[in-house]
């Protein structure tokens, strides 16, 4: 049975691990991976047709407990605790719920202290007691009348919650914390840059943890800006975005049956490789003979995708210029994102003139894909993977003649 440390507003955990409030889902899901003797049977919950309407969550079914991570920036907003006869739970270092003390409300005073009174919702039949950051649901069906604010004596906690703030409805996930760094560096939002014919490159917004010169506890979150483009070489990549966490050489190209003439394409003595980083949701592909960047992929990281946690989400933004027909017509500014489905898409950029590439994920070790195919479709430079429910999984940025003149813009820190 799990012991754990209860801090309101900000984690559950142990000397060990702890699950923080604002922590990015990966990390979490890592917690489970590395102790995956002691913490089991743990569910993964979603919403497979519309993935953004409702929270993600991590079940640990042996222990009850409940993780849900909000379905956008996919970062913990809420730790439930459902059943708390599975688990041990203490509060400044003093037990209140284990197997020889019960979590009444008389325990809940004596460790908490006094609060504001409790609300009782009449459907649920339960008393919610809460603090700032923190509340208990009581059980309550054994009364049939409550009293409105008093909650009986002897009743027990049949949930507990941790969040942010002073309203569970309302709460929302907070900023990641100092301690889910890690020595990473994690991108706020990715602009892509472009002119009339299509991307030119990429405009990173890079968050990191540094410490101030001199001062070890002077630690804060630093915002970093860094423009990479299409022709950029490995070094100057390297200086902006740092070591990549892995690099991935291309053993075979398997779209390159569809480019217009295959019967051309000689084998090469090199391979083209990957720069892959997880932590910014990009990938960026090098040219085996020049070294320089020659496509950008952006992971949308949505799950029931086969690359699910493998990289955090990318939360990019893909300027379009519409051109609207007649003379004097204008050109309609519009904006992609990482939450933007196929259908508006080709709403605003039109139909693909051929018909999508069909791509087949599968191991190497159980030649199996649970998710099914996704679809590949060409438009402006640019290669959407379309999931079957509608949602983008990627999208591959191809580079176009770089115009010698472009600047590179200065790099800033706040």
């Amino acid at each position: 049975m799990l012991d754990l440390e209860v801090v309101p507003e900000r984690s559950l955990g142990n000397e060990q691990w702890e699950f923080a409030l604002g922590m990015p889902l990966a990390q979490a899901i890592s917690i489970l991976q590395k102790h995956c003797r002691i913490i089991k049977n743990v569910q993964v919950l979603y919403s497979e047709q519309t993935p953004l309407s409702h929270d993600l969550i991590l079940n640990l079914t042996q222990d009850g407990i409940k993780l849900l991570f909000d379905a956008c920036n996919q970062r913990l907003k809420v730790i439930e605790v459902y059943d708390l006869s599975k688990v041990k739970l203490k509060y400044c270092g003093v037990h209140f719920n284990s197997q020889a003390i019960a979590p009444t409300i008389e325990q809940i005073d004596q460790s908490f202290g006094a609060t504001h009174p409790g609300v009782y919702n009449a459907a649920e039949q339960l008393f919610h007691l809460n603090f700032r950051g923190l509340s208990f649901s009581f059980q309550l069906d054994s009364w049939n009348e409550a009293p409105k604010y008093e909650i009986p004596h002897g009743a027990t906690v049949k949930r507990m919650y941790i969040y942010t703030g002073n309203n569970l409805q309302e709460t929302k996930a907070p900023v990641m914390p100092l301690a889910c760094f890690l020595g990473n560096v994690y991108a706020e939002c990715v602009d892509v840059l472009r002119d009339g014919t299509g991307p030119l490159g990429l405009r990173l917004r890079l968050l990191t943890a540094g410490c101030g010169p001199g001062v070890l506890a002077d630690a804060k979150v630093r915002a970093l800006e860094r423009n990479i483009y299409f022709g950029d070489s490995c070094q100057d990549v390297l200086s902006a975005l740092g070591s990549p966490h892995k690099v991935f050489y291309k053993s075979e190209d398997k779209m390159k049956i569809h480019s217009p003439s295959p019967h051309k394409q000689v084998p090469s003595k090199c391979n083209d490789y990957f720069f892959n980083y997880f932590t910014l949701g990009v990938d960026i592909l090098f040219d085996s003979t020049t070294h320089l960047v020659k496509k950008f992929v952006l992971h949308t990281n949505y799950p029931g995708h086969y690359n699910f946690n493998i990289y955090h989400r990318c939360d990019f933004k893909i300027p379009l210029v519409i051109k609207k027909d007649g003379a004097d017509a204008q050109g309609e500014d519009c904006i992609l994102t990482t939450y933007s489905k196929w259908d508006q898409i080709q709403e605003l950029l039109g139909h693909p003139m051929e018909k999508p590439v069909v791509l087949h994920r599968s191991s190497s070790a159980n030649n199996t894909n649970p998710f099914g195919s996704t679809f590949c479709f060409g438009l402006q430079r640019m290669i959407f993977e379309v999931m079957q429910n509608n949602h983008i999984a990627s999208v591959t940025l191809y580079s176009g003649p770089r115009p010698s003149n472009l600047p590179r813009a200065e790099s800033s820190v706040h």
